[in-house]
């Protein structure tokens, strides 16, 4: 391709100038390119990213009539996977906010352009764009192929030869070796960049490998001498909350994911993230607020969470504010029409479809409802989300004096699977705030999971492993206990030597580990489509729309 050949190219053009946009589309015309569409707000540019693919999108910094800016568009939808590798972004800014985009380049950005420019360096700027997408083919070729071990590999040669886009390869393989579960070797690749040239997105990768490693404390530790250096980095507090939430910190996670609201006010992820945890933390007039707002700005976009309206439908619930729950249950039937087979889709529905009858006092229909959820608390796809909303309602239902018979009965079961962390506990029984005593319960079962384990322990000090495993297998397989499944794993491995089945046994736990995926067992508030904060969206790795 030569320089300023855009033959056949599709290209988007984001301005809110209608001056500064028209001489844009011209002179992406005039290099060729065979469709120019235009979007003159962030909101346009965001449906049209979302169901379009674009070869080429040029996007001002700034809106200031608008809600957001052009790098909080792009956040977005880098976090929501929904760019291809193939698509050149390339930011236009002016000089007083260079620093800033200056790093996102990077990083996300293919490039950025200082105005003014001439239409020969808006070409020379794609073509350069452009170049690097060839150059690292093999790299998103094995990504897109799901031969991640390969492009690991071939971001690690790139980086160690110091080729071309080294910097680069090396972030995609960071984030590869961190979805490999490779947290050690992430880490050193982070470390090495950092040797070479101190980058913030490498000093938040260490963080981010210590997190994902069991090492929250580490992370926070590392996070905050980042943060002390660089406090207007959205991304570190993004993953600050993460930390404290492992750490049990509630109240700082909160003000960590403040400050990313605040840094970013029109980031639809953030806003809910915020929101949601806000909500879990008793909060729900700020909750209210955050969530209110994430519907406004991104109700139809697939960045939206539908878990968002569930949490406000509970807010609407406790208010008795029956038409507002209406709007939330009609809002989320609407995401479903679009997506009929999502399974997840179809609970949230329900829930919120529950909480309308709770309001309207239908009791018969309310137990009815109750019966479907609480009968599939041990399925592989009821998580923990589920199971606070299940929580909710029947602590509504409780306050309510509706009773239950077998409640206490399915809630022991669903505390037993889900009580895995002192932090997912506290989580789950502050779900249950609107009726003190299944709080209460749910706190019991936590101890009750603990003195499974500590038992276990006892019988492999004693000489015993085997009997340690089998028994941590056992209480594995009739709780579906992260903590439990992972406590038989670690025993096993640590004594296989000493076991004459462990290789039998290995496979039972790990088909376990595989079904209930107890090695992910960590709190996640909000994204739950989306990249992780500060990491690279690696598009048929994330999940890609609200659908699972």
């Amino acid at each position: 391709m030569t320089l300023c050949d855009l033959y056949d190219a599709t290209a988007l053009v984001v301005d809110g100038n209608p001056t500064s946009r028209s001489i844009l589309v011209a002179q992406l015309r005039d290099l060729g390119a065979r469709t120019v569409a235009q979007a003159p707000r962030i909101a346009d540019a965001r449906r049209q990213l979302e169901f379009r693919t674009f070869d080429l999108v040029i996007c001002e910094q700034n809106f200031p009539n608008d809600r957001g800016t052009g790098q909080e568009l792009l956040d977005d939808l880098r976090r929501a996977g929904l760019l291809p590798f193939a698509t050149v972004f390339i930011m236009v800014t002016a000089e007083a906010s260079y620093a800033r985009v200056a790093e996102a380049a990077e990083s996300a950005l293919d490039s950025y352009l200082l105005k003014p420019f001439t239409a020969s360096q808006l070409a020379t700027r794609i073509a350069q764009a452009r170049h690097r997408k060839s150059v690292l083919k093999d790299i998103f070729a094995a990504v897109e192929a799901q031969d991640f071990e390969r492009a690991a590999e071939l971001c690690l040669a790139r980086f160690q030869a110091r080729a071309d886009y080294w910097l680069y390869a090396a972030r995609v393989g960071a984030e590869l070796l961190l979805r490999l579960h490779r947290y050690d070797e992430a880490q050193r690749l982070y470390e090495a960049v950092i040797q070479a040239k101190a980058l913030p997105w490498a000093r938040l990768g260490v963080a981010r490998a210590q997190l994902d490693a069991g090492q929250p404390q580490k992370a926070a530790a590392t996070l905050q001498a980042l943060l002390d250096s660089d406090p207007d980095y959205a991304d570190a507090y993004d993953v600050m909350g993460r930390a404290q939430i492992e750490l049990g910190n509630f109240d700082a996670a909160l003000a960590a994911y403040q400050m990313a609201t605040q840094l970013t006010p029109y980031s639809i992820s953030r806003l809910q993230r915020h929101g949601m945890l806000a909500h879990y933390c008793g909060q729900r007039e700020v909750a209210e607020q955050l969530l209110a707002r994430s519907v406004r700005l991104g109700l139809d976009s697939k960045m939206f969470d539908a878990q968002s309206l569930v949490l406000l439908g509970f807010m609407r619930l406790e208010a008795g504010d029956r038409k507002g729950l209406q709007r939330c249950l009609d809002d989320a039937w609407r995401m479903l029409e679009r997506h009929p087979q999502s399974a997840r889709l179809q609970r949230l529905t329900l829930v919120l479809d529950i909480a309308q009858l709770l309001l309207e006092a239908q009791v018969a229909r309310v137990l009815q409802g109750l019966r479907q959820l609480m009968a599939s608390i041990l399925d592989e796809g009821f998580d923990f989300e589920a199971a606070c909303n299940l929580v909710t309602l029947l602590a509504y239902t409780a306050q309510r004096a509706i009773q239950i018979d077998e409640v206490e009965q399915h809630l022991d079961v669903l505390g037993r699977r889900f009580c895995t962390s002192k932090a997912l506990t506290a989580l789950l029984s502050q779900a249950a705030s609107a009726h003190p005593p299944y709080a209460q319960r749910l706190t019991a079962l936590y101890h009750d999971v603990l003195a499974i384990i500590e038992h276990a322990m006892r019988q492999s000090l004693a000489g015993h492993p085997r009997v340690a495993v089998l028994e941590l297998l056992h209480h594995g397989q009739t709780t579906c206990n992260a903590k439990i499944i992972e406590s038989a794993w670690g025993t096993l491995k640590r004594y296989e030597a000493r076991i004459d089945d462990a290789p039998a046994l290995a496979e039972r736990i790990q088909a376990l580990r595989n079904r209930y995926q107890s090695w992910a067992n960590r709190p996640v508030i909000g994204d739950k489509a989306g990249r992780q904060a500060g990491g690279v969206s690696l598009r048929v790795m994330d999940v890609k729309s609200v659908e699972g």
